[in-house]
């Protein structure tokens, strides 16, 4: 794709200035969102990037190809953000958010998720365009990735885990929320707020994801601007979707192993490329192997639209099964982190 520094600074300045619009048009006042006002800023972000995506295949010198790579890539950023959704809800739960500022939190995690993730991007660009056996370290990464996050079973607490024990050590903490200050001045000592806290254990956890993400989108396209603008717009939208999907959020027990199966499939298919474009001499003599098989785009998209309806739907149905089993028998329905926990 040709993009000159016109695109880029065009696409970067809208992208701030949405996050900008958001602050002051639904974070800045604390409150908690309505489902209808969630469920329509939802819907518009995943038009606008449905419409991106389109445009793409329509503008000349890109193309479907790119297109479809682009909506691959933005389906599994999408599908990755509402697992670390997911423990945004575990980590305010660990610190008790008030729901009115939980608006902020996500928002400012939003941001630092885009911000880590830019840097991520950039790295990985640079990494490709000079050492193409980056792919089998980015395909190990992500094959490890997955078999991490299949057999994980959420076992670990962001609030309360060693990263933050450290920081509660060197920081001066308050014991209780002063509205949503960051800090607050007790007998003339200055304490920081567990809202700072709040926002410390997520930027840790945006930066755990930023691992898991850039890879697996660089396994796609090694087109820096799709990987730009996929994870712009999985971003986009998340803070609503947050409010939107928290009841069901925490029944999709099966999210973490369809993301296992997304990731363990581009990990072997950025395999698969290492191998044909090999240039190590200890492979092959430093010879490519043109025999290894390049997968598809529109494979890939198909693979990960369809794992995210399986896992979806598999999710659900288990939930619905595990109450249905605790009313037949009387016994207390079990809560959507236990199902989660035991799935």
């Amino acid at each position: 794709m040709e993009i000159t520094p016109l695109v880029w600074g065009i696409t970067i300045a809208v992208t701030i200035a949405f996050f900008v619009y958001e602050f002051f048009a639904h974070v800045r006042k604390p409150h908690e969102p309505s489902i209808g006002e969630s469920a329509r800023w939802s819907a518009f972000y995943i038009g606008l990037a449905l419409l991106f995506g389109v445009a793409i295949g329509f503008i000349p010198g890109w193309g479907w190809v790119y297109s479809g790579e682009y909506f691959a890539g933005y389906l599994t950023e999408k599908a990755l953000s509402i697992d670390n959704l997911f423990v945004f809800l575990i980590v305010m739960t660990g610190f008790a958010v008030p729901k009115k500022y939980q608006q902020k939190v996500l928002m400012i995690g939003i941001v630092i998720a885009l911000i880590m993730r830019g840097a991520f991007i950039a790295v990985g660009a640079a990494l490709i365009e000079n050492f193409s056996w980056i792919f089998y370290v980015f395909g190990a990464l992500l094959l490890f990735l997955a078999y991490r996050q299949a057999f994980s079973h959420g076992e670990s607490d962001p609030a309360n885990g060693k990263f933050m024990q450290f920081v509660r050590r060197i920081l001066p903490v308050s014991d209780e929320y002063n509205g949503d200050k960051l800090t607050v001045k007790k007998a003339g000592k200055r304490f920081v707020t567990p809202m700072l806290l709040v926002i410390v254990a997520i930027g840790f956890v945006d930066l755990i994801f930023a691992v898991d993400s850039i890879p697996a989108i660089y396994g796609l396209t090694n087109e820096a601007y799709i990987v730009f603008t996929a994870n712009a717009f999985a971003l986009m939208g998340l803070r609503q979707l947050y409010f939107l999907i928290g009841g069901l959020l925490e029944r999709l027990v099966y999210l973490a192993q369809g993301l296992a199966v997304i990731l363990a499939f581009i990990g072997v298919k950025l395999v698969l490329h290492a191998m044909h474009v090999n240039e190590l001499p200890f492979i092959n003599g430093g010879e490519p192997m043109l025999w290894a098989p390049e997968i598809p785009i529109w494979f890939s998209l198909l693979f990960i639209a369809a794992t995210i309806v399986v896992a979806t739907v598999a999710s659900l149905a288990k939930t619905r099964r595990d109450d249905a089993k605790a009313l037949a028998t009387g016994a207390p329905t079990a809560t959507p982190e236990q199902t989660k926990e035991h799935s």
